[in-house]
């Protein structure tokens, strides 16, 4: 069965890393230890770092002992932070169709899509990464 609500893949991947980091506060972390702990394409996972990083959310250090780290205090980190590091801000939605059939005046779905939007965000806002990182058990 299939859930309504669908993050893509890269917040998914950018939840589950920092879940990982978080698991491994001491020291820093290879993009390839975490692809390969999350089963994730590398190169995939080096575009998400890498917004990551711009966004302030990890620290990056180059170099053969280098790796990702998360900021501190990342256990206050909201996962709205991450959501928005990946996605942009998190907006309010419009019609489903791509081609809107009420061009957004009294849209038969927009109480609905409101509602939701704005339960997802009072999740997201509310969870803090450590609360994420309490239920992570990663494969390695």
């Amino acid at each position: 069965m299939s859930s309504f609500i669908k993050f893509s893949e890269a917040v998914s991947l950018a939840f589950h890393t920092a879940a990982y980091l978080a698991r491994h506060p001491e020291r820093l972390v290879s993009s390839r230890e975490i692809a390969r702990s999350l089963g994730a394409s590398e190169n995939h996972l080096s575009k998400v770092l890498q917004r990551l990083a711009r966004s302030g959310i990890v620290h990056s250090t180059r170099g053969p002992n280098g790796g990702f780290r998360l900021r501190s205090p990342w256990e206050k980190m909201k996962l709205v932070e991450i959501y928005e590091a990946i996605e942009g801000p998190l907006a309010p939605g419009r019609c489903l169709l791509a081609l809107p059939v009420c061009k957004g005046n009294r849209c038969s779905l927009g109480a609905v899509l409101h509602k939701t939007d704005e339960a997802v965000r009072k999740c997201l806002t509310g969870t803090t990464l450590a609360e994420l990182t309490r239920s992570f058990r990663p494969e390695a």
